[in-house]
C-alpha cells in the first residue's frame, strides 16, 4: 500500500478495533499501539522523502498517487508531499501520539471518546496529503466535526455553548471556503483543458485576476477562522477552555494549523496577484492578533484560558509570516506552525495533569507547586521558556525568521506592522513569568495540595516526548528549515512573479 494512504488507512483500521474492544484497557491499548504505528509511518516517511531527495528525485511532490473518485466532476483521491507537508505530518503523529496517552485516565464512554479523538486526527493527515482541492476540503470537514462530539460530550464548563459557538463559526469559515473553491474549480479551464480540482494543474496556470480579486478573501478568511484570524478567532478561547486535554492538544496543535497550510498552499499559491493586491489588509488583521492575543492572555486568571489567548497570538504571528511573502518569513511561519504545535500540546496536557491533581485552573487558587510536583512544574517552565522566545528552544528559531523576513520590506507600512508583532515578545513574557511565579512559586496556598502525586509514567512519556521536540528543533533547526525552504520555494516564485 502507498505510504501516503497509510496515513488515512491506520487510524480508520485502529477505530474499527476500538469498535471491538470489549474494555477500558483494549481501548487504551489499541489506540496507543495504533498511533505508535502510525508514528512509526511518519518518521518511516520522514526518512523516505530525504532519501528520494538524496537521489535526486526533484519533483515538487513525492510519493503521488493519482485514482478517479468523481468522474464527472474530475474529483480525484490524488496525494503526494513535498517537505512542508512531511513536516506537517510527523507533527500530527506525534501530538496524537501523546494525546493518546495524556487521555490514559478517561473513563467516560471512553469507547467513543478515542473513536471520535482518532476520526478528527484522520481528517488532519487527510488534509496535508491531498493534492486534490474537493478531497482535500471533505478531509478538512472530516478534521472539524468531531470536535463539536468532544467539547460536547466530554468537555467542562460552559461545554454546551463553546462547543455550538465553535462549531458555527467554524462551518461560516467552511461555507466560504467552499464559495473559493468552487471559485478557483470554474477557472481552472482558461487554457482551454477541461476544469480540475487538481492543485499542480491550477498552478500552471493563471486564473483571471478578476476572479482571483472576488474569490482570495473568501478562501483566505475562511482558511484564516481556523487559524484565529482577528476578528474571527472568539471561537478559540472558549472552545480550549471547555474541550478535554487531548482535544485541546490536537486542536490547537495541529487543527488550527490547517487555516495556515490552506491560506498559503491554496489561497496564496494559486491566486498570488490577488495575494499581492490584498496583502496589507490582512497583514493588519494579523497584527492586531499577534498583540491582542498576548495581551488577552495577561488579562486572564484561567490556565486554560491564558494558553488559548497565546495560541491566538502565536497563530496570527503564523499567517504575519506568510503574508510578508518572502522565503525567510515564509519559512519562520512554517517553523512557527510546527513549533507552537508542540509547545502548545505540552502546555495543554500540562495544564490537564494539573487541573486533574488540584481540581482548579484558577492561578490565585495555586501557589508552590514546584515542592510537591516537581516534574511537573520543571516541564512547565521549560514550556514557558519555549512560549517566550528563549534561544536554544523551537519558539526563538521560528519567531526570529519571521521577524528578520519582515523586516527585508524597507516600506513604513511593513516595518510599523513588524514592530507592532515584535512588541507581542515582551507581553509573552510578562504573563508567561507572571504564571510561572504565581503557579509554581512561593508558599502553597491549599493545605490539601501538599498530598499531590507527580507524574505517572503514562504523563512522563507525553511530556518528554513533547519537550524533545521543543529542544531537537531549537538546538539543530537547520535541516526543519532546509525541509520546509524546499517545499516553499515555488510557492515564494509565484508571489514574487505577481510583483511585476
Amino acid at each position: 500500500m502507498d505510504i501516503l494512504t497509510l496515513f488515512v488507512t491506520i487510524p480508520v483500521l485502529t477505530m474499527l478495533a476500538i469498535g471491538f474492544a470489549k474494555n477500558t484497557q483494549q481501548v487504551r491499548l489499541i489506540s496507543a499501539v495504533g498511533m505508535s504505528i502510525q508514528l512509526l509511518n511518519a518518521v518511516r516517511l520522514l526518512f523516505a522523502f530525504f532519501a528520494e531527495r538524496k537521489a535526486g528525485n526533484t519533483a515538487e511532490f513525492l510519493f503521488t498517487q493519482d485514482l478517479v473518485w468523481f468522474k464527472s466532476l474530475n474529483i480525484h483521491y490524488a496525494i503526494g508531499v513535498d517537505g512542508i507537508a512531511v513536516a506537517m505530518l510527523v507533527l500530527t503523529a506525534i501530538i496524537i501520539f501523546t494525546g493518546v496517552f495524556a487521555s490514559w485516565t478517561m473513563k467516560e464512554l471512553t469507547k467513543e471518546f478515542f473513536i471520535s479523538l482518532i476520526l478528527l486526527a484522520t481528517g488532519v493527515f487527510g488534509f496535508f496529503i491531498s493534492l486534490d482541492l474537493f478531497t482535500m476540503f471533505v478531509f478538512y470537514e472530516v478534521a472539524v466535526i468531531p470536535m463539536y462530539l468532544l467539547i460536547g460530550i466530554w468537555g467542562s464548563g460552559r461545554k454546551e455553548y463553546s462547543a455550538m459557538k465553535l462549531t458555527i463559526m467554524l462551518m461560516g469559515g467552511s461555507a466560504l471556503l467552499m464559495v473559493g473553491l468552487f471559485g478557483i474549480y470554474f477557472n481552472s479551464n482558461v487554457a482551454g483543458g477541461e476544469l480540475t480540482w487538481n492543485l499542480q494543474e491550477i498552478a500552471k496556470i493563471q486564473i483571471p485576476i478578476e476572479a482571483q480579486r472576488m474569490f482570495f478573501p473568501m478562501l483566505f478568511v475562511g482558511f484564516g477562522v481556523l487559524g484565529a484570524l482577528f476578528p474571527f478567532h472568539t471561537w478559540s478561547p472558549d472552545g480550549h477552555a471547555s474541550a478535554p486535554t487531548a482535544v485541546s492538544m490536537l486542536h490547537a496543535g495541529v487543527l488550527m494549523k490547517l487555516g495556515g497550510y490552506g491560506a498559503f498552499r491554496v489561497a496564496m499559491y494559486l491566486m498570488p496577484e490577488a495575494a499581492q493586491e490584498q496583502a496589507w489588509i490582512f497583514i493588519v488583521l494579523t497584527s492586531i492578533s499577534v498583540l491582542y492575543g498576548a495581551l488577552g492572555a495577561i488579562m486572564q486568571t484561567d490556565l486554560k484560558y491564558i494558553n488559548a489567548y497565546s495560541s491566538v497570538s502565536h497563530c496570527g504571528l503564523i499567517l504575519f509570516g506568510l503574508l510578508m511573502m518572502n522565503q525567510t518569513a515564509m519559512n519562520g511561519a512554517i517553523l512557527q506552525m510546527i513549533s507552537h504545535g508542540i509547545m502548545t500540546a505540552l502546555f495543554f496536557a500540562l495544564i490537564g495533569m494539573i487541573y486533574g491533581r488540584t481540581h482548579t485552573r484558577m492561578i490565585d487558587k495555586m501557589g508552590g507547586l514546584m515542592k510537591v510536583i516537581p516534574f511537573l512544574s520543571v516541564a512547565y517552565v521549560i514550556g514557558g521558556l519555549a512560549s517566550l522566545g528563549l534561544p536554544g528552544f523551537s519558539g526563538f528559531v521560528a519567531e526570529m525568521t519571521i521577524f528578520v523576513g519582515a523586516f527585508q520590506h524597507a516600506d513604513i507600512f511593513h516595518r510599523v506592522a513588524t514592530i507592532i508583532a515584535v512588541s507581542s515578545i515582551v507581553v509573552t513574557a510578562v504573563y508567561i513569568l507572571r504564571v510561572v511565579g504565581v503557579l509554581l512559586l512561593g508558599p502553597i496556598k491549599n493545605d490539601e495540595f501538599l498530598q499531590l502525586k507527580d507524574a505517572e509514567w503514562h504523563e512522563q512519556l507525553t511530556l518528554v516526548t513533547l519537550i524533545i521536540g521543543i529542544a531537537g528543533i531549537g538546538i539543530a533547526p537547520l535541516w526543519l528549515s532546509d525541509l520546509i525552504g524546499e517545499g516553499l520555494a515555488p510557492v515564494v516564485a509565484k508571489l514574487l512573479a505577481a510583483i511585476h
